[in-house]
């Protein structure tokens, strides 16, 4: 063959001997379908329930890939996926403060009826102040996620912090705050 067989191209198989049929969907290899990128451009001082705005994809101007296959939709900080599957979901979450925050919370949480979210993933820093200046943490987390309704399983990002003077840092043209989504293999 010089090029990949139609998904319709069948193959002959023996199977003990009486020759089968297959379809040459059923036997290529899965790969990855599907990954998304997502940054927070603005940054913003204390809690979110979700963070519900400021969220871009990320642009396909630089090297990084930006997106790749079917996307990610976001509506006010709620994150639906293209197609069911198992999903691999990391958030990223930059810090600063110029004082303490005791606890900074970044909480992946995820629903499976679109609206009642629970608690999936929390990662949690600390800052002490720094003699005047502006302290900087970071955290990062990560799940997977078996996406059987693109419909009614949904993921959105929170953040709680101790102190609300503690900035949670966006930018428009590098990943501080930032959400990635790959699709890993079929439900």
């Amino acid at each position: 063959l010089a090029s990949e067989p139609a998904d319709t191209d069948e193959f002959l198989v023996s199977d003990a001997g009486t020759l089968k049929r297959i379809d040459y969907s059923l036997i290529k290899g899965g790969g990855i379908t599907m990954a998304s990128q997502w940054r927070l451009t603005t940054s913003f001082t204390g809690d979110a329930a979700p963070i519900a705005s400021n969220w871009e994809q990320n642009d396909g101007s630089d090297p990084a890939v930006s997106y790749y296959g079917s996307q990610m939709t976001e509506s006010s900080g709620v994150f639906t996926f293209p197609s069911t599957g198992i999903y691999y979901v990391e958030l990223l979450v930059g810090y600063y403060i110029n004082g303490d925050s005791g606890y900074n919370h970044s909480l992946i949480k995820a629903a499976t009826n679109g609206s009642t979210f629970h608690t999936m993933t929390e990662c949690t820093t600390h800052i002490t102040g720094n003699s005047g200046a502006n302290t900087w943490a970071s955290t990062t987390g990560s799940i997977l996620i078996d996406v059987r309704s693109t419909s009614e399983d949904v993921v959105r990002f929170d953040i709680d912090v101790d102190s609300a003077g503690t900035t949670i840092i966006g930018n428009s043209t590098r990943d501080i705050t930032a959400a990635r989504f790959i699709r890993l293999a079929d439900t």
